[in-house]
């Protein structure tokens, strides 16, 4: 898509459309391995069940599922739409005698395992970064919001750099990997964000015109045959008209994605509320937000993070409070309510280890977690 197509894309948008991808891992219900079925899923979703069917996507290798909503025309159109569509999965998933789980890594399946799915897009990831995609058995959440305006969309990516940190934090529940604890809290993050190209938190582009020409450049030098090649971990979708937001694990529960993709919708929305008002802050420097990067990774909410403005640390565990704080104004415009949980993922897992639990037991109770939030959520078909 050329500069000038995407940028009438963003200028008919709506804003504040949502739209919601889950990643799932496929599981053996006996081993609790991964297991590669995803196409047998596909197949039975597509003949059998046309709403699920149509919700589908496969992402990368065979033994993860992703569904998708569709686009809401607000917040909660399509989280109505997103539980429906899970539950169908997950007693779909039944029906095979499979299970689903939702933290950002499996932990002990080997990746040298895995197969890369046949879709033209994944053979080409594949035959691109080998390794790199091999390696890269991760499942995540990611948002699209819609945006009116190119240059305010990209504005509104611009805004998110220093917010993904704290996102990633509040999401960590990757701990495991390979059979032992990481000492990471999102390893999720390090195996992907740090693994692929172009991916991570961008640099300020300060203006759609001068990401298009980046995106000009990419498909010049034949580094991309296709934008979604650009795997930053917040980026302007031309096709949709919606600013992406993709650093976030996993999350085991239903009631903890809901939240969490309520708190990206109106991470969003505050940054385009902030353009508006002409109250955008400057842009702090990369390397300088690359620090609480590396300290949400590392430790999460268990770790302190830097108020860049300041120059001081802070308790991370202050973050979902400070984060519905700045979103106070777009959350009362929109009517968006948030119950973020006490701790995440990862805590939960570190916890278990803690008290005794193994590795396994530890990772088995957030698939029984997973199992009865997701499948449990009251949609009948």
């Amino acid at each position: 898509m050329d500069a000038a197509s995407a940028r009438e894309v963003f200028e008919a948008s709506e804003d504040f459309t949502v739209g919601i991808e889950e990643e799932f891992g496929i599981l053996d219900p006996g081993t609790h391995d991964l297991a590669q079925r995803f196409e047998e899923l596909r197949d039975s979703a597509v003949a059998q069940d046309g709403v699920l069917g149509e919700s589908i996507a496969g992402e990368l290798i065979s033994s993860e599922i992703e569904i998708r909503s569709g686009r809401g025309a607000t917040l909660a159109d399509a989280l109505a739409h997103q539980r429906e569509v899970r539950q169908r999965l997950f007693r779909r998933a039944a029906d095979h005698g499979l299970m689903l789980a939702a933290t950002g890594t499996h932990p002990w399946s080997p990746w040298q395992e895995q197969k890369i799915i046949q879709t033209e897009h994944y053979r080409r990831v594949e035959d691109g970064l080998k390794y790199v995609a091999w390696r890269n058995n991760t499942f995540s959440v990611h948002v699209h919001v819609g945006i009116r305006g190119a240059d305010r969309a990209m504005a509104v990516c611009d805004r998110l750099r220093p917010v993904l940190p704290e996102l990633l934090a509040i999401s960590a529940n990757s701990p495991f990997l390979d059979g032992r604890d990481s000492g990471l809290h999102s390893v999720r993050s390090q195996i992907f964000t740090k693994s692929f190209p172009r991916c991570g938190i961008p640099e300020v582009f300060g203006s759609f015109q001068s990401y298009m020409e980046y995106v000009d450049f990419l498909f010049r030098t034949s580094s991309i045959v296709e934008h979604t090649q650009i795997w930053w971990s917040v980026r302007p979708h031309p096709a949709f008209g919606t600013v992406e937001v993709r650093i976030c694990d996993a999350q085991s529960t239903a009631e903890e994605s809901n939240a969490l993709i309520s708190l990206i919708v109106a991470s969003v929305a505050q940054a385009a509320l902030e353009y508006d008002e002409g109250t955008l802050p400057e842009p702090p420097p990369g390397r300088l937000i690359e620090e609480n990067f590396w300290r949400a990774i590392r430790y999460g909410l268990d770790g302190r993070m830097i108020d860049l403005e300041r120059g001081e640390e802070y308790a991370a565990a202050a973050l979902g409070d400070r984060l519905l704080a700045w979103t106070a104004p777009a959350r009362a415009a929109l009517g968006i309510d948030i119950v973020l949980q006490s701790e995440n993922g990862a805590q939960r897992q570190r916890r278990a280890l803690e008290s005794g639990a193994s590795l396994e037991g530890a990772y088995l109770a957030e698939v029984a977690a997973t199992q009865r939030s997701y499948a449990g959520e009251g949609v009948t078909t």
